[in-house]
């Protein structure tokens, strides 16, 4: 029987094709609760939903709620017709018809959110959780526990630190450093103190500093904080410096880390190629979807190093535990916040480690509570 084309890709006649792209901003409350104090009131979340037939894929990202007309202007256009199968040709595809638009920032999230939306829908078409359908490597996701905002009051800041330790037994925590820009260093070594001595000697303790510091403060704080075990130095210096990155890297005892901000892949490869880093993160909600975290696990791989997913836990678990490089992925407080909120079928932190394919359901496992954050639209 001939074949016949869609877009610049070939495929069988009956193969199922994706119908609709579709996307929609949320803005989630994310600042009630306890250790809540210093992040936003609200989260905005761009759902994409890729459709075909009866069934229909899930993905977001996190931030401007402009990204959702770019995935409904842009990328719509670039997907539909395509056979559900081929993710990565209309990965290329959503990145050419990015082009004239730019392809970092807003653009890097929409088509993310899309990626992830496409895989969901391929899987749920083959009625396999995500994870089957890559093939799991790992038999768990470990997660950290992931708080604490520099302007977080202490006594919010020992609340949240016991829910993960106590609470969940997660015996992986972070909390943020680089207050005022690497202003306040005295105020970001006690606050690490204290994480110390609430969660015990234990667990592991991680600090962000935003890429706050220069790199001979990076070292001096380093240094001041190994009394307290901090095991993980997430941006120690802004990550668009690799060689800074590798001079703190080479200096101190801590594993240095970064990557999160990466929009792609060559961005993530660079690190990894300048030795920046001990771990390299990366973000499937901003990097370029399932499709480039899963290249930058590759990447990462080849270079001697793991891979952790930053942020937005739910979109990375089932990528997550399909890679045999996986180091964890990052429980953030008002992402697991926000996506409590917006699907039903969330997953459980408790031990620290995630099982994706617990619930046996196709894709990621989840579904949209539409009616729960009808109120929550904004664009």
């Amino acid at each position: 029987m001939p074949m016949r084309t869609t877009g610049d890709m070939r495929w069988q006649p009956g193969a199922v094709s994706v119908e609709r792209l579709d996307a929609v901003a949320y803005a989630i409350p994310t600042g009630d609760g306890p250790g809540a104090e210093g992040h936003g009131k609200a989260t905005t979340v761009i759902v994409v939903e890729a459709s075909a037939g009866k069934a229909t894929g899930i993905g977001w990202t996190y931030g401007p709620a402009a990204a959702a007309r770019v995935v409904t202007g842009l990328l719509a256009p670039a997907v539909t017709g395509r056979c559900v199968n081929d993710v990565p040709a209309a990965h290329l595809a959503m990145g050419r018809a990015l082009r004239e638009a730019g392809g970092g920032g807003l653009a890097a999230g929409a088509l993310s959110a899309a990626d992830i939306a496409l895989w969901d829908l391929k899987a749920r078409v083959a009625g396999l959780p995500l994870t089957a359908l890559l093939g799991a490597a790992v038999p768990g996701v470990p997660v950290y526990g992931s708080g604490g905002p520099v302007h977080q009051g202490q006594a919010g800041m020992e609340r949240e630190l016991r829910g993960w330790v106590e609470e969940r037994s997660i015996p992986r925590v972070k909390i943020e450093i680089g207050e005022s820009a690497g202003r306040a260093p005295q105020r970001d070594l006690d606050r690490v103190h204290v994480a110390r001595e609430v969660i015990g000697p234990v667990p592991e303790l991680y600090v962000d500093a935003g890429g706050g510091y220069s790199v001979k403060q990076a070292v001096r704080i380093a240094e001041a904080f190994a009394d307290d075990g901090v095991s993980w130095f997430e941006q120690p210096v802004p990550a668009a410096h690799p060689m800074a990155l590798r001079q703190v890297r080479d200096a101190v005892t801590a594993e240095v880390t970064a990557g999160g901000d990466g929009r792609d892949l060559a961005c993530l490869a660079r690190m990894a190629q300048a030795g920046a880093v001990d771990c390299l993160q990366a973000d499937v909600t901003r990097c370029g979807g399932i499709t480039v975290w899963l290249r930058a696990a590759a990447v990462a791989e080849a270079h001697g190093l793991e891979i952790s997913g930053r942020g937005a836990p739910h979109a990375h678990a089932h990528a997550a535990a399909s890679v045999p490089n996986l180091r964890h992925v990052e429980w953030r407080r008002d992402h697991v916040v926000a996506e409590t909120a917006l699907f039903d079928g969330v997953l459980d932190p408790q031990g620290g480690t995630l099982d994706p394919a617990a619930s046996g359901e196709p894709g990621l496992g989840l579904a949209l509570r539409r009616e729960h954050v009808r109120r929550c639209r904004v664009a």
